[in-house]
């Protein structure tokens, strides 16, 4: 049994750990012009610097939460912090742009093993009527990452560089891993004496990372030679976990469950249609309206503050009220805030940029929480594993997605240039272009978000 004391602990863990992934993307966005100054690289290139991390996180979450069901979720948990601390001293160490690049595909393996457990444990530990209100919680500690990060970092590269931006990770994961050995006594293994689908694995591995690459490789025609055997490798997976005694995922999860289905869906269009916001606003901000990246990650810190104030509440308001209301409110809210800034131009008052942000805020608190609870909930306790990988899962592919987009853009308009005023107008193109794609997907995820059904067994 586990006692209050522990159960607080596990939240804390918890809490710094889902800090720490956030962190180090938000306060990246504002040291990539640093970063472009330092290696002399293109646009594409910086995308790479961010895309790397997700690659790997989106490849092996799955992987690792079903590996943390068979030899326990606190395992996976402490050796994922322990990759992620040593791979952030590598980030700041690496000499060139092709080690940080590795370096932070490093990362994204411990990522991968953190999301894939930490979510779980939390959903297992906390019942039906206070989870949502610890899942609220942790997802606002991912808001404070996001919100300290711009901010923070700014300050880092304009004072230390940007190399000071991964060395804040080392304290804090080692904290994390001590808080851990000593406060946390339970393990969790649902799976125990279970043999991992090794080959499903690797066949998953395949199709997510070819699909992946695919997607970034656009425009280039490759582009959709690998996206199409992405989808030849997807063929054979589902036809190997459907014949495999202890498959990678149970597919059966997915069958009769709208409410997982579209849950899923909708957290990856939500993703698809964000996350590339700070990339794009953090080189219009410096590059085209000319603010230090301290300045720009102030700006910045304006959606992920009115997240953090958000996101509990509407953790708590979705062990009440339907999550699919809550939800797909907060989507129609960001799509808002994208479409305001379709807009900008080099001209633009900040407050106008503040104020979409906000805007953005607020939706994207609204949706996140009360989504990540209905996904929780609509699955058994032996498969909260898979739910919590997938969850994860369709926010790195939606991550993903949205920094596709973006470099697209940057591909289409500016090409293979180094960021300089000559491409300026080139640059506003792309955010303009961007920002429409970005409102369109956004509604795209209003209409999944609504038809996902009810997890209330009251609700009529």
């Amino acid at each position: 049994m586990i006692d209050d004391r522990e159960k607080k602990i596990i939240l804390i863990v918890a809490a710094l750990s889902s800090f720490l992934v956030p962190y180090t993307g938000s306060s990246i966005t504002v040291a990539l012009p640093a970063m472009a100054a330092q290696f002399n690289v293109d646009a594409v290139t910086l995308g790479w610097i961010t895309s790397a991390y997700i690659i790997s996180a989106a490849v092996f979450i799955v992987p690792f939460g079903r590996y943390a069901d068979i030899i326990g979720r606190k395992k996976i948990f402490l050796v994922g912090l322990a990759i992620f601390t040593i791979a952030s001293l590598c980030c700041a160490l690496a000499p060139t742009e092709a080690l940080l690049i590795a370096a932070r595909f490093l990362q994204g393996v411990g990522g991968a093993m953190i999301f894939a457990t930490s979510v779980a444990i939390i959903t297992q530990v906390y019942g039906p009527g206070e989870r949502g209100w610890a899942l609220g919680i942790t997802i606002a500690t991912v808001y404070a990452g996001l919100s300290i990060g711009p901010f923070l970092g700014g300050i880092l590269t304009d004072r230390f560089g940007w190399p000071a931006i991964f060395l804040v990770n080392v304290p804090l994961g080692l904290l994390t891993i001590a808080l851990t050995l000593q406060g946390v006594r339970h393990e969790w293994a649902d799976a125990a004496g279970e043999r991992l689908d090794l080959y499903g694995a690797i066949i998953y591995g395949i199709m997510l990372f070819v699909f992946i690459y695919g997607m970034l490789l656009l425009p280039d025609p490759v582009g959709l030679v690998w996206i199409v055997a992405a989808i030849a490798s997807g063929a054979l997976f589902v036809w190997r976990e459907k014949r495999t005694e202890h498959p990678l995922i149970d597919l059966s999860v997915f069958s009769d469950n709208r409410t997982f289905v579209f849950s899923n869906i909708a957290a990856m269009i939500n993703y698809g249609a964000t996350f590339g916001v700070g990339v794009l606003l953090s080189l219009y901000l410096q590059y085209i309206q000319g603010f230090s990246a301290e300045s720009a990650g102030l700006i910045l810190v304006a959606q992920p503050v009115i997240q953090v104030i958000f996101s509990p509440i509407a953790g708590r308001l979705s062990d009440r009220i339907e999550p699919r209301i809550v939800s797909t409110a907060g989507m129609a809210i960001t799509g808002l805030g994208l479409f305001i800034c379709i807009f900008i131009t080099p001209a633009t008052p900040v407050w106008v940029i503040v104020g979409s942000l906000m805007v953005m805020g607020l939706g994207y608190g609204l949706f996140s929480s009360p989504n990540t609870n209905a996904i929780m909930s609509s699955v058994e306790n032996k498969h909260l594993a898979i739910a919590s990988g997938m969850n994860a899962t369709m926010r790195s592919v939606g991550q993903l997605l949205s920094m596709a987009i973006a470099m697209f853009c940057f591909a289409i308009f500016i090409g293979p240039e180094t960021i300089t005023p000559a491409v300026y107008p080139a640059l506003m193109t792309s955010v303009t272009v961007a920002f429409v794609v970005f409102t369109v997907l956004c509604l795209a995820g209003v209409a999944a978000s609504y038809v996902r059904g009810t997890i209330h067994s009251d609700d009529a």
